[in-house]
């Protein structure tokens, strides 16, 4: 299913969160969510005054590791720092994205859940064919699942599948 499809069934809603690089994009994005009546949970930044991205996106991320939120779609500058932040977090699958068959590629095979954009390079023209790429793709599964598993893989300590047990 696609998360679209996900979130329209289930009324849930997307995380979006950025630094203030990203701040203008995350706004754009908001615009593209309420005019297809998804529902949203913005964790910040709230203005373009400089700020520390790992504190938004960590935000972001850790709900959607809980449950609160189905996805998400965090900006910063170049989008690097906000995909490294999320990834930290156990049971997220973030990509960084800048055109559309690479947002449908991150879903089909990487069941990513949660998109990351650079504020300072997205071309307008870009904004929404990525974002709806991203929404409207659906994982693969098959051998795309068994590489998922391994990434998914429990780390030193952990009790296996402990990750899908966050919520």
């Amino acid at each position: 299913m696609s998360l679209a499809s996900e979130l329209k069934a289930a009324g849930g809603k997307i995380a979006v969160a950025s630094d203030h690089a990203g701040f203008d994009l995350k706004e754009k994005i908001k615009v593209l969510l309420k005019d297809q009546s998804i529902e949203f949970v913005d964790f910040g930044t709230t203005s373009k005054d400089s700020c520390d991205y790992p504190d938004y996106a960590r935000k972001a991320a850790e709900s959607i590791a809980k449950g609160e939120t189905l996805c998400g779609i965090i900006c910063c500058g170049s989008g690097i720092g906000v995909s490294v932040v999320a990834n930290k977090v156990r049971g997220i699958r973030a990509a960084l994205v800048y055109e559309p068959e690479v947002a449908a590629l991150c879903r089909q095979h990487n069941d990513a859940n949660v998109l990351c954009m650079a504020g300072r390079s997205m071309k307008d023209e870009d904004l929404k064919p990525v974002v709806q790429a991203f929404l409207d793709s659906e994982f693969e599964g098959g051998r795309h699942a068994r590489r998922v598993d391994k990434i998914e893989t429990p780390r030193k300590g952990e009790e296996p599948g402990s990750y899908k047990n966050l919520k």
